[in-house]
């Protein structure tokens, strides 16, 4: 996966890329060659952190404790040893991801700020435990680099070599970081971010995925911290895992632009270069001064332009790159096969969904009493019961968001096998898709990207996933919206939109969960038809839906829920016809009329 280099776009990129590495060339000044380094290596360190911190949203403010590790393990193996610092940077960057395992397989299950509380207490731990090793790691006291000249040791006389390794290193950071939001990796982490049970509704598991980004984060961020602490030729405790550290790189990408590729750059190379000018000028007046600098962009940031530089400006630069002279040829209008079956497809009696004696409680409310269903092959079944009487709680038990206190869930999947699954994400691979009663669009992706995240459950390829996309679009109604954002749907084309992102998984079993509720008339039509063509293509389909009059009309058979238990089921006309059902909606007075 390699960007397209004839676009406007990415020659812009190419020249400011260049131009960052020559300007240090050009100006020969011993505090701009400098800058430059910080610059470069301020900016990696912020593009790692930004895949952890960005695109899966997990504000991690201890991540110094990578570059710490880095700049440890290469410096240890250096002073005692004789190991030059580029095999100690790779095995830092080793003990790092493996460290990033350790921490993260507990921490990134906490929500909220518990998981940023304790990356700050896990990296004042590591400090401390480095202090007391003082035998071999120095103590408070740190240990010098030996001062081995040339590319082995990676110490030069001549300081622009350090530009030239740093700039590779920021490159190196830069790539990786654009080929992960490219990536099926990258969809994964922002529909985490964004909205973490919908991710797991498309089979995302979501744990492993943050687990993944926080490795790749940490092994960067050590990578960078070995060349620094090698450049600054000096280690501490202090220092290499500092919260200020930690605190640093994050605001440089929340200025810049969370979750954006060149948000971290932009926001280092706006902010750096004022602190350390600011800090050269007034010399020991200005000590500190750069903590107060970041301070007043921090603020002046957040309150005028809360999605960073790149995410406030960017959308018009892009404007006017596209007003430029196209530089290539251009791209071929995507082809797609039409997927529209009005066809009907014969229903049989062979299940492929059962649930046996469901119970459920919250507390001592009992929200499930012993419900069996079955969904056969090709079948629409309907559920309708009063509000409250319990069909949500059954849907979030079919699809694994709630595990039943007693009974059973099997549905067939794909290869025709019988099995039971404990999570959502084990649903998803199995053949279940699902939507929600309120909708949960990826609302900072398009409407393309939102269908491709159910597409890549069955494909890492980006685009046979964006076929794939195009195709639901196309069944579902929403080819015209394909390049709008989420989040300016109408209500109706966010409904569709769940169902479009659910189809995208190719499930056997679809569970439809009031997609029609707030509907205006004509999109209520369009959700009956499609439908209707959803399970024409051979889907089996479970629907909750207060819509009566479209219930009746879709459903071949009907279950009724009443405050947790199965009143009854049968066909349309049985179900509204059963005094039972009319005492449960209308009240007793009305099944004795």
């Amino acid at each position: 996966m390699f960007p397209d280099f004839r676009s406007p776009k990415a020659y812009v990129s190419l020249i400011l890329l260049a131009v960052m590495f020559l300007v240090p060339l050009y100006i020969h000044s011993a505090f701009w060659t400098n800058l430059f380094v910080l610059l470069f290596v301020f900016s990696a360190l912020s593009v790692a952190w930004n895949i952890v911190g960005g695109y899966a949203g997990q504000l991690s403010l201890g991540h110094a404790v990578f570059y710490g590790i880095g700049g440890y393990t290469a410096t240890l193996l250096t002073q005692n040893f004789g190991i030059s610092p580029w095999i100690g940077m790779i095995a830092g960057a080793l003990i790092s991801g493996v460290v990033a395992v350790v921490i993260s397989y507990p921490t990134l299950r906490l929500k909220g700020p518990f998981f940023a509380l304790a990356t700050i207490a896990i990296l004042e731990v590591i400090r401390l435990l480095v202090i007391h090793e003082e035998s071999w790691t120095g103590g408070s006291s740190g240990i010098s680099l030996p001062l081995n000249i040339g590319w082995t040791w990676m110490v030069f006389r001549e300081k622009f070599n350090y530009v030239i390794i740093a700039f590779s290193l920021f490159l190196l950071v830069l790539w990786v970081s654009w080929y992960i939001r490219k990536s099926r990796l990258g969809y994964y982490l922002i529909a985490i971010r964004e909205r973490e049970d919908a991710a797991k509704a498309v089979g995302i598991h979501t744990v492993n995925m943050k687990i993944l980004a926080a490795v790749i984060s940490a092994m960067l961020t050590s990578i960078i911290g070995t060349f620094h602490i090698t450049y600054l030729t000096f280690v501490d405790p202090a220092s290499a895992f500092s919260l200020d550290l930690s605190v640093q790189i994050a605001m440089f990408a929340l200025i810049g632009g969370l979750g954006t590729v060149t948000g971290p750059i932009a926001g280092t190379f706006l902010v750096l270069p004022i602190a350390e000018l600011a800090r050269g000028w007034l010399s020991g007046v200005g000590n500190g001064m750069h903590g107060l600098i970041y301070g007043v962009i921090l603020v002046i940031v957040v309150l005028t332009i809360p999605r960073g530089l790149v995410g406030a400006f960017g959308p018009i630069v892009e404007k006017m790159l596209a007003r430029l002279p196209y530089l290539g040829s251009p791209k071929a209008k995507r082809e797609f096969q039409s997927i529209r079956s009005e066809g009907h497809v014969l229903q049989s009696n062979k299940p492929v969904l059962k649930a046996d004696n469901l119970f459920k409680n919250f507390g001592g409310l009992r929200a499930t009493d012993n419900v069996s269903l079955t969904l056969n092959e090709n079948e629409i079944l309907g559920m309708i019961g009063p509000n409250g009487a319990g069909k949500t709680t059954v849907f979030n038990q079919l699809s694994g968001f709630l595990m039943p206190d007693k009974g059973s869930i099997t549905l067939l999947d794909k290869k025709g096998h019988w099995t039971s699954c404990k999570a959502p994400d084990k649903f998803a691979h199995k053949g279940l898709g699902r939507t929600f009663q309120t909708a949960q669009p990826f609302t900072g992706l398009t409407v393309l990207e939102n269908i491709m995240l159910g597409a890549f459950i069955n494909t890492p390829d980006r685009d046979e996933a964006e076929q794939i996309a195009l195709n639901v679009a196309e069944q579902t109604d929403l080819l015209s919206h394909i390049n709008i954002e989420a989040r300016n749907l109408t209500v109706g084309g966010l409904k569709r939109l769940e169902v479009a992102r659910a189809l995208a998984t190719q499930p056997k079993i679809l569970l439809l969960d009031e997609v029609m509720a707030g509907l205006n008339p004509t999109d209520i039509e369009k959700a009956i038809t499609m439908i209707r063509r959803i399970r024409s293509s051979g889907v089996s389909i479970l629907l909750i839906e207060h819509m009566m009059q479209a219930t009746m009309a879709l459903s071949d058979r009907i279950i009724v829920i009443n405050e947790g238990k199965v009143l009854t089921s049968g066909s349309p006309r049985e179900v509204v016809e059963n005094p039972a059902v009319i005492e449960a909606y209308l009240g007793k007075e009305y099944s004795d009329a």
